[in-house]
């Protein structure tokens, strides 16, 4: 829907048609293409570079504001977009441009010369290229998939390396024992280059741990080396030398307590007393659409709005994410009760119980739906996943239909939490260019 206005489609669409859309865990092809552009990566200016299961996303946003508060110079990118490729590529806070674009694809398809390659890691090198034409005081990068062997993983020595909390997703390629995902989000831990790891399973933080130690990485663990925390409203971060008292972070949920920790941990380990409290409460700014964000307009977000209810979008999509929505929701109901309401489309692919399993303490009413995937499941497989865990499910067509079916419950107005993953989240921000990310 609305593919004729998402301006960058025709571009990537271009790129769909040339290079298979497998995702390829090696760098070599990667190495070899940056090599032939004369290795913009080396230029591009010091690097964070940030893998994990969960909150990946959020600690680049977070590392973006704090940077930018500092008035760095700052690159970033990120996966996936939720309605326009441009979203990935951010070049000193501006998203990449058109006609930028345009010629970063032709320039790089040329370089390439029909050599194999997929697409993923054009779009890992497209990005490059355009941040290595501007270099920038720190450049985010966000590991695509995995970590040891994703397209991204050609730094050398990067400035910090950040692993986000490591759980099941993605178990065909990276699992599926959780020591195996483990591995593979080390992967990006680079000889005596400090890493920043975030409250780990045991058996997760001990093969990253490993992987510090055999290359004289310096580790600071989340809860031993740094710890963050709430206190009155506000976010108190413990580093090594020096105590935070910062701002509330501005995406909600205690998950993101952690997440903006990581992110200030990281930058005190890049810049140390070069970035300031000041800056770091650049935390607060944050944007990061699609994580508990709040819909009051377009065709999703104003009938909410009309009947009183509250409306939410989150991207969680596997069981850890659940567990963070979930515990997100009981805050919210303790501070205003309401009937909840889940709406849930996800892929095939994941773990549609796990998830199910991990929301069920909620008591919320069940709503499933899909949306534009050959992979996605069917709204009745869904609505089957959730009652083979003990609750009830009602399916509906589309997200719209499962938004009336909520709305027209009788009583209060309704907490309403739209899930099952960012492809989802997407395709309901797309409804309307007022909720399109910029």
């Amino acid at each position: 829907m609305y593919d004729e206005i998402r301006a960058f489609d025709a571009l990537i669409a271009r790129l769909r048609e040339q290079f298979p859309s497998l995702i390829d865990l090696s760098t070599g092809r990667v190495e070899r293409l940056l090599e032939q552009l004369g290795r913009p990566q080396d230029r591009m200016g010091p690097v964070i570079h940030v893998a994990g299961t969960n909150g990946k996303g959020s600690t680049c946003a977070f590392l973006r504001a704090i940077g930018e508060a500092a008035g760095l110079r700052v690159h970033v990118l990120t996966s996936p977009h939720l309605v326009r490729f441009a979203e990935r590529i951010r070049i000193a806070g501006t998203l990449v441009s058109e006609p930028e674009l345009r010629e970063l694809i032709d320039q790089v398809i040329a370089v390439n010369a029909g050599q194999e390659i997929s697409f993923n890691e054009m779009l890992t090198v497209i990005a490059f290229e355009a941040f290595g034409r501007q270099p920038a005081d720190l450049c985010v990068i966000e590991v695509g998939l995995g970590g040891r062997f994703d397209s991204s993983n050609v730094f050398p020595a990067p400035a910090v390396s950040v692993i986000t909390p490591v759980d099941y997703d993605h178990l065909e390629m990276l699992g599926p024992e959780l020591t195996k995902i483990a591995w593979e989000k080390a992967g990006i831990i680079k000889a005596g280059r400090p890493a920043i790891v975030a409250r780990q399973r045991p058996e997760a933080a001990q093969v990253i741990e490993a992987e510090a130690e055999a290359l004289s990485a310096p580790v600071w663990m989340m809860g031993r080396e740094i710890d963050a925390w709430e206190e009155r409203g506000r976010l108190v971060v413990q580093t090594p030398d020096r105590l935070l008292d910062l701002p509330a972070p501005s995406l909600g949920g205690r998950h993101q307590v952690e997440n903006a920790g990581l992110a200030v941990a990281a930058a005190v380990r890049f810049a140390g007393e070069r970035i300031d409290d000041q800056a770091m409460a650049g935390i607060s700014n944050a944007v990061w659409p699609a994580r508990f964000q709040r819909l009051t307009t377009g065709p999703i977000g104003a009938p909410a709005k009309a009947r009183g209810a509250e409306l939410w979008l989150d991207g969680a999509h596997n069981p850890h994410g659940a567990l963070a929505l979930a515990e997100t929701a009981q805050r919210m109901a303790a501070r205003d009760p309401r009937p909840l309401t889940l709406i849930v489309a996800m892929y095939g692919r994941k773990d549609p119980q796990g998830f199910f399993q991990a929301v069920a303490a909620l008591g919320a009413r069940i709503i499933t739906t899909t949306f534009e995937s050959a992979t996605a499941m069917t709204p009745a497989a869904l609505a089957d996943a959730a009652v083979e865990v003990g609750l009830q499910a009602e399916p509906a067509e589309d997200v719209q239909a499962a938004l009336d079916l909520a709305l027209a419950a009788k009583g209060p107005a309704p907490r309403i939490i739209i899930c099952g993953g960012l492809h989802f989240a997407g395709e309901v921000l797309a409804l309307s260019p007022e909720t399109w990310p910029t």
